[in-house]
């Protein structure tokens, strides 16, 4: 069974992938500053975690608690979502011509 770090982890991951080689996302990704590019995967991965938040109060998976306890480890989720996207960016082989 996944944990909920582990989930988010994997979507960092995947998400980073998908930015960096998906036509058209990696052409708008790519042509961003240093700073809008930042912002702009905080704000998808804070999604991403918060989906997870929202999916186990919702009953559809059993990784969060849905209370002020689960809400707190949002923030754990959303620091491993963080270090797995950062992660398998820097690694990553850019698309020859699109986001570097």
């Amino acid at each position: 069974m996944l944990t909920a770090e582990q989930l988010a982890a994997i979507a960092g991951a995947i998400l980073s992938l998908v930015l960096s080689y998906v036509p058209g996302l990696s052409d708008w990704y790519g042509g961003l500053d240093a700073t809008k590019k930042r912002l702009a995967m905080a704000a998808l991965l804070f999604v991403s975690a918060a989906g997870v938040l929202g999916l186990s109060c919702a009953d559809v998976l059993d990784l969060v608690e849905c209370t002020t306890f689960g809400a707190v480890e949002l923030v754990k989720i959303f620091i491993a979502a963080l270090m797995a996207n950062q992660a398998i960016y820097l690694i990553s082989p850019k698309r020859a011509g699109g986001a570097s």
